[in-house]
């Protein structure tokens, strides 16, 4: 936290994955530090960040990088925490129960207790992001949760491209929206990676302006199998303007200051959620409307 009370400084840590599990913890916890000394009081790691992206296949074998949350992960990134005063948003692979997992983030406030979970909703099964195969889709809504440095929203990778979950997850009383994300390309799709980008970071600032809340979203870097993750983590403002923003080829940790007080000034200015009309969008339940009904 700034000198100004309102003014809460983000971290965002985006790096590279090896098979070693122990080792991507060690680097996580690493830049996690890095982020604390430059004066980030939230920092949120990417997606499934304590192995490779192994949804590229579909391998039961693959069930044992699951853990229980709580769970070591946790306990280790809740004593950083502690010791740094920090909040961290730890996305992990959880094992619920025998034959049931989830892509799960964990909210840790600063005290190191947890604040929350989020079960990632939206689960995609594509070529090389097999994640149905693995993730039981989230029972938990959209919900945000209070910390000592504000309210946080989380929603994990595929969920950025819906905006009712980015909506709903306002309405809680987020004051920021994590998106922690593990996107990249297929090699045949290179020529199109720039367009696929560009549209991914288009869609996410429309979330923080249609709602008027702060996005940050952290990616992975690097190539992994098939993939070539693009990086390119960024945090925005409510007005969708850039505070921060990494490169494609390199690890980094990324630090953005965010005005809370441009919450309520943008909302005053473009008020959508005051002018929604929640009577006329049951429709929105009906998975398509059929112009022939």
């Amino acid at each position: 936290m700034t000198g100004n009370a309102q003014i809460i400084r983000i971290g965002l840590v985006q790096m590279s994955c090896t098979d070693d599990i122990a080792s991507n913890m060690e680097t996580a916890a690493s830049r996690i530090r890095e982020a604390a000394r430059k004066g980030a009081r939230i920092v949120c790691l990417q997606e499934l960040f304590r192995s490779r992206y192994f949804c590229q296949t579909e391998d039961a074998e693959l069930f044992a990088l699951a853990e229980t949350v709580p769970g070591p992960s946790v306990e280790r990134l809740s004593a950083l925490a502690r010791e740094l005063n920090v909040v961290i948003v730890a996305p992990l692979f959880e094992k619920r129960a025998e034959g049931i997992y989830h892509n799960t983030a964990v909210v840790i406030d600063a005290d190191g207790s947890v604040a929350g979970k989020y079960r990632k909703m939206h689960v995609p099964d594509d070529p090389c992001f097999y994640e149905k195969f693995y993730f039981t889709p989230g029972d938990t809504g959209f919900k945000s949760f209070p910390t000592r440095y504000g309210r946080v929203g989380v929603l994990i990778c595929w969920d950025q491209w819906f905006p009712e979950a980015a909506r709903l997850t306002a309405l809680s009383g987020a004051q920021f929206l994590f998106y922690p994300t593990a996107i990249g390309y297929h090699d045949r799709d290179a020529e199109e990676a720039e367009k696929q980008a560009a549209a991914w970071e288009t869609i996410q600032k429309s979330h923080a302006i249609a709602n008027g809340v702060f996005v940050a979203v952290a990616n992975r870097v690097g190539r992994e199998g098939a993939l070539r993750f693009w990086g390119r983590s960024f945090a925005c403002d409510p007005l969708g303007e850039v505070l921060a923003s990494a490169g494609t080829g390199a690890e980094e940790t990324l630090v953005a200051d965010c005005d809370l007080s441009l919450i309520e000034k943008t909302r005053r200015g473009w008020p959508f959620l005051r002018d929604r009309r929640t009577d006329a969008y049951n429709d929105l339940s009906r998975l398509y409307l059929d112009p022939h009904d």
